[in-house]
């Protein structure tokens, strides 16, 4: 069966061989609110769908209109046939409590590496009270291109001189078309992520070389930031 849970997902977790993000438009904060509580009702009435979904957690957006969906598949073979005989008549309950909702996605990645934002390591115990998606679109596909460019974060994460004491961890996926780079980054609060990006340079870093390296990387096409609040959790029983 199917039971709720506030806790967070490890992001890091090395089952997760097929991590699915979609983003749905519903509109305004009291549909936000009726989506989470349309899926979670869906999913409480069946029976887990699939022994190799770790998790599926939901996510309600600060625009006050999105919905944020990540789910951990152990590989998307178990997605696909998820998708083929199950997903059909969750998406039909939840359309019939919550119409008109505008789906982009899923959108199919891999998890490349994750780290510390403060101490160069993971949580340390610390429960995140905001979660900023960073999502990173480059000029056409390179799989080369979307690592060494996370690396270079990286390098600049450890070189920066004044990191904000907000930010928890950064667990960073790559596409597999090659084109994107999300970064599901943990931080205290909102707040501090609003001091951070406030913070002289531009972005989250300070105005350092290597920070100017990541801002100017040959083939970076957009950036979006999104701050969004976890919302539900949903995992076997």
């Amino acid at each position: 069966m199917t039971r709720r849970t506030d806790s967070h997902p490890d992001l890091s977790d090395p089952r997760v061989g097929a991590p699915f993000f979609s983003t749905w438009c519903v509109g305004t904060g009291l549909r936000q609110r009726q989506t989470v509580e349309a899926v979670a009702g869906a999913w409480e009435r069946r029976p887990w769908p699939a022994d190799d979904l770790l998790g599926h957690h939901l996510y309600t957006g600060h625009d006050t209109s999105t919905v944020l969906h990540y789910s951990q598949w152990v590989s998307e073979q178990a997605y696909e046939a998820f998708a083929k005989t199950r997903r059909q008549e969750l998406v039909d309950e939840i359309d019939t409590a919550v119409p008109g909702i505008e789906r982009l996605g899923p959108g199919r990645y891999g998890h490349y590496r994750s780290g510390g934002l403060t101490d160069r390591g993971g949580r340390g115990g610390r429960v995140p009270g905001c979660v900023v998606i960073v999502d990173v679109e480059f000029e056409g596909p390179d799989p080369d291109r979307q690592r060494a460019w996370v690396d270079a974060v990286f390098e600049a994460l450890e070189n920066e001189p004044a990191p904000h004491p907000g930010g928890i961890a950064a667990h960073f996926h790559l596409s597999t078309d090659g084109t994107r780079v999300l970064n599901y980054a943990e931080w205290d609060s909102p707040q501090s992520h609003i001091e951070a990006l406030a913070a002289p340079g531009a972005g989250i870093g300070s105005a350092t070389a290597q920070w100017q390296r990541v801002q100017t990387w040959p083939g970076l096409k957009s950036t979006t930031v999104s701050r969004y609040d976890h919302a539900l959790g949903l995992v076997p029983s």
